[in-house]
């Protein structure tokens, strides 16, 4: 059995077919991303994680998007922590940098909504999944907007000094260097991996998939996102998890078998509350 880590299922307006389709795969488990729109739809993945029964058992994170940080008004922060607290939200997240697009919010709106859901999640002790994507690869807009910031270097220093290394989280999508895998790793986060792994052009995520710690390792979909290879370019889903944890079985010699097996394991760490 593998599990979702990652899956945005308030996308999908067919979500009876695609849970069917994952259950026909052996996925257990899916994390509902609770980003909504924005602020004044995030409630949408705990209202599906709350509705649904049997496999695969859902359960709902909830927070506010790097993309839609200008949203985190009071109101919505207070709504957040309200939406939180119920037992079916599991996570805080997806929060964090994105210097990617320049439609963005500019850096510091970025870094205070991060830091103001890093205090709502220690306060109700529950893990975050980080969204963590540079200007680097940015078209020049974007560059120009965010100039030298590089939203890695930002996000591990304030992680060091408003989260604690007690608690933990979720590095989703990782799409970083093996440094930052291994910083990540440090600082108390386990490494999820989506369909971007299987693609050519992923050479250094495939290096970090390879040497991460067999205890810190998860599987993605991001769905509807990033479908993996052969599916690249059309829409992904849940039941698709299956290739990236085939691939990523294969760069580190397990079975298919023993790597869900051990992925699995890790969620449950992570998340003691979701085990059967």
């Amino acid at each position: 059995m593998l599990i979702d880590s990652h899956a945005h299922l308030d996308s999908f307006e067919d979500l009876e077919a695609v849970l069917a389709r994952a259950r026909d795969e052996n996925i257990s488990t899916i994390l509902a991303i609770g980003i909504g729109e924005g602020p004044e739809t995030m409630h949408q993945a705990l209202a599906i994680a709350k509705s649904h029964t049997g496999v695969p058992a859902i359960f709902a994170s909830v927070g506010i998007h790097p993309q839609e940080a200008h949203q985190a008004t009071p109101e919505a922060l207070a709504d957040l922590a309200r939406l939180a607290a119920d037992p079916k939200v599991i996570a805080i997240g997806e929060i964090g940098l994105d210097y990617y697009h320049f439609d963005n919010p500019d850096i510091p709106t970025q870094q205070a909504a991060f830091i103001s859901q890093l205090k709502i999640a220690n306060d109700l002790r529950k893990p975050i999944l980080i969204h963590c994507r540079t200007s680097e690869l940015a078209r020049p807009d974007a560059k120009a907007k965010y100039g030298d910031a590089d939203a890695w270097e930002d996000l591990l220093s304030i992680l060091s000094t408003h989260w604690p290394t007690s608690n933990q989280g979720i590095m989703h999508c990782f799409s970083g260097s093996v440094d930052h895998a291994a910083r990540s790793v440090e600082a108390g986060f386990y490494l999820s991996f989506a369909g971007n792994l299987t693609y050519p052009k992923s050479d250094e995520i495939r290096q970090a998939a390879q040497k991460a710690p067999e205890n810190r390792i998860l599987v993605e979909t991001d769905s509807p996102f990033l479908a993996p290879i052969p599916y690249r370019g059309q829409r992904n889903e849940p039941a698709l998890v299956t290739h990236t944890a085939s691939l990523l079985a294969n760069l580190r010699g397990l079975t298919t078998e023993a790597l869900a097996e051990l992925t699995t394991n890790n969620f449950h760490r992570l998340f003691p509350t979701t085990m059967r």
